[in-house]
């Protein structure tokens, strides 16, 4: 993406759109990616209320987080059994809800969604794995024709892997949403070394903060920006040194007032480092 900076936005629930857009107003934002909201706003009536708040507030939606049912996030097994487009058994049926989260996305004039599509095998030869690239190739083809881009968050697998991932997919509008403090919460890598292998790729960064599990099979923490062990500083130098221009979206995975106050804080941290010579 191109620019002279990286603009600070934030996730928002897509629960209820219009809240949601104000909230962003609130942190004296003007992006967010948003989840993509109930069917009931997909109505053009509905879409064209979301498209007319986020002019009047001044707001650009960067991209729509697409989730499936029953997905369920509690340990590792869990994850790899019901997150994302690797099951085969739920993977068919997903990937035509992510049609029509495109076509959503199309409406709502927003030209990136992305998604947590599971654990990638490592197995290249397997059939899962092909059966795998051969979803995402279908879901960038349809993108393609709506003039947008997906994207994958990071996470879940290596960087090797999920490079290994994008080049057999072998789409140009196939890119990397980076959310560093995953690849901490799920013990896969070291998110600064990461980026010399997957940056070519980001078209989207999330500012997160964790913590590696203490035991095998769970997830390890979500802290306040720059309480983890991303060590966000750095993190901003290499986005800095690859040459990111593109927008830092603030992801804070709790609720209430503590989440309004962390976001606050992580926004003039990111100020703050954006701003060191």
């Amino acid at each position: 993406m191109k620019g002279k900076i990286m603009p600070i936005g934030v996730v928002i629930s897509g629960a209820d759109p219009l809240v949601s857009l104000e909230k962003v107003t609130s942190f004296g934002m003007s992006t967010c990616q948003m989840s993509i909201p109930p069917e009931e706003w997909w109505s053009r009536e509905r879409t064209e209320l979301i498209r007319k708040k986020a002019r009047e507030k001044e707001i650009k939606i960067t991209s729509l987080i697409c989730s499936f049912e029953d997905e369920d996030y509690q340990d590792i097994p869990t994850i790899k059994r019901t997150v994302g487009l690797v099951n085969p058994a739920t993977r068919g049926k997903r990937v035509l809800r992510v049609l029509s989260y495109s076509d959503f996305a199309l409406e709502l004039e927003v030209e990136i969604i992305q998604a947590h599509i599971g654990f990638i095998p490592e197995n290249t030869s397997g059939s899962n794995y092909k059966e795998l690239v051969l979803a995402l190739q279908k879901i960038a083809d349809y993108c393609k024709e709506n003039n947008q881009s997906f994207t994958l968050e990071t996470g879940q697998e290596k960087a090797l892997v999920l490079s290994k991932f994008i080049e057999d997919v072998n789409r140009l509008n196939l890119g990397v949403n980076f959310d560093p403090a995953n690849m901490l919460l799920y013990d896969a890598d070291d998110p600064i070394k990461a980026l010399d292998i997957l940056g070519k790729y980001v078209i989207g960064v999330h500012c997160k903060d964790g913590k590696r599990p203490e035991r095998k099979g769970e997830l390890g923490k979500e802290y306040p920006l720059g309480e983890g062990d991303v060590g966000i500083e750095k993190f901003i130098d290499k986005l800095k040194k690859i040459g990111y221009t593109g927008h830092l979206t603030i992801e804070r995975e709790i609720s209430g007032q503590k989440q309004i106050r962390d976001i606050l804080k992580a926004k003039e941290l990111l100020q703050k480092l954006l701003n060191k010579e």
